[in-house]
């Protein structure tokens, strides 16, 4: 097709454009990939799970992650009015990695984007999409850059990897209801964050509002004693804490213990920032020539940082695709990209409703998880949603409540008691 000005026209340079476009230049496509920002730029999203490290190595940008020296992750770790908690990644269930980074991510995005380029792909920053036109063979994209320079760009396949930037979403009308509650996240990035006894800094540290259960923390350790901090919950819930972002962030630290603990003489480094309502949904991932990738399509919640495994895992399927079909093979984009992927995120999506419900900090928070039970929930929130013989993957809300159950009858039991209720042991078939 000697018409068309580039194979692939990737949209956003984040980390599932970049990935999308290294695969794509590793297996000799003339990729294009345009981003409305400059690099480095902030970006929130920066725990990252184990399931990541497979679709950076696939990409071959596992070297440039490894050379950075971020801070090392092997778990997440849980607070409560005074309760203490924690889930190894290393202790979990699916093959695989077992451990990844805490990284900030202008330096992230920044070397992915950087690999991509170097295995070949085109990159240009300050450029903005302003009209798509879909087609199976040959769709269109118009671009104007900051000097106000318009173009029409034509490829065989295009990616939108825009991010909350949801460019294809918003051009093709495909946005719907996103089926959560409207919330808001503040965040910031601090320095001097103590290094202290007890505090294991190769772990997230998720913590809950002692008052209001609805309202959860961040604190992501960085290198030499920084961190990301910050907290989400329903909006008014949140904007009832003070009258601007930065009132309401050091309102909410001050009110749990234990981040106010940690934070004790810690120093914002940057303005405290608020993002409302930032769920998102479409009503399909893919069209006549294009398909949408990680957070450009759907969006759930930071709350297990599912968000850029899911850009990568959707990368890492679109990928393939876009080369067998440019190389004339069959395609089913339902059957292979669409599907497989919704199949993981609504995994994360029953996680994400029982912990806002209050099943999952149930189930976390309860004294005596069986190891087996304990190794299939780490697997699920170490990243590997799209293991199918992981029965809290594949049927992931009978099997919470099942197990939310239990461990409620088991603490009521317990109180009442002073010993465990030998009758309400977890049903086999949620153990195997």
């Amino acid at each position: 097709m000697s018409e068309v000005d580039h194979d692939v026209i990737v949209i956003g340079a984040g980390p599932a454009g970049a990935t999308a476009a290294a695969r794509l230049t590793a297996a000799g496509r003339d990729v294009l990939v345009v981003e409305r920002s400059h690099f480095p730029r902030f970006s929130i999203g920066e725990s990252l799970l184990p399931q990541c490290m497979i679709h950076l190595e696939e990409a071959c940008l596992l070297d440039a992650v490894m050379a950075a020296d971020y801070q090392p992750k092997n778990g997440a770790a849980f607070t409560r009015n005074g309760e203490e908690t924690a889930i190894d990644f290393r202790e979990k269930y699916t093959p695989g990695w077992g451990t990844t980074f805490q990284v900030e991510r202008a330096d992230f995005d920044q070397r992915l984007i950087e690999g991509a380029r170097d295995q070949g792909a085109k990159v240009e920053f300050g450029v903005t999409v302003t009209a798509f036109r879909p087609d199976e063979r040959c769709p269109q994209v118009d671009l104007v850059d900051e000097s106000g320079d318009v173009r029409t760009l034509t490829a065989r396949f295009v990616l939108d990897a825009s991010g909350y930037g949801r460019v294809l979403a918003r051009l093709e009308n495909l946005e719907r209801d996103a089926r959560q509650d409207p919330r808001t996240a503040l965040f910031t990035h601090v320095e001097a964050c103590p290094v202290e006894p007890g505090h294991d800094r190769e772990k997230i540290l998720i913590g809950v509002h002692p008052e209001d259960p609805g309202i959860w923390y961040w604190l992501i350790p960085f290198r030499n004693q920084r961190a990301s901090v910050g907290m989400v919950g329903q909006t008014d819930r949140i904007h009832a804490h003070g009258a601007t972002p930065a009132a309401r962030w050091q309102a909410l630290i001050d009110a749990e213990p234990r981040f106010r603990q940690l934070l004790n003489g810690a120093r914002p480094t940057r303005p405290v920032g608020e993002l409302c309502g930032y769920s998102a949904d479409v009503t399909q991932l893919h069209g006549p020539g294009y398909a949408l990738l990680g957070n450009a399509g759907e969006f759930l919640d930071p709350v297990f940082s599912s968000g850029v495994t899911i850009a990568l895992r959707s990368a890492s399927l679109a990928a393939p695709l876009v080369e067998r079909q440019l190389a004339g093979g069959d395609t089913d984009w339902h059957a292979e990209f669409e599907a497989p992927l919704r199949e993981g995120v609504e995994t994360f999506r029953a996680f994400v409703d029982a912990w806002y419900d209050g099943r999952l900090q149930t189930i976390i928070f309860h004294a005596d998880a069986p190891s087996d039970i304990k190794a299939r929930i780490s697997a699920i929130l170490a990243g590997y949603a799209w293991d199918r013989s992981n029965p809290f993957a594949s049927a992931s809300r009978r099997h919470i409540d099942t197990l939310a159950a239990i461990c409620e009858m088991r603490t009521a039991a317990s109180n009442h008691s002073g010993t465990d209720d030998p009758d309400t042991d977890l049903p086999a078939e949620s153990r195997s």
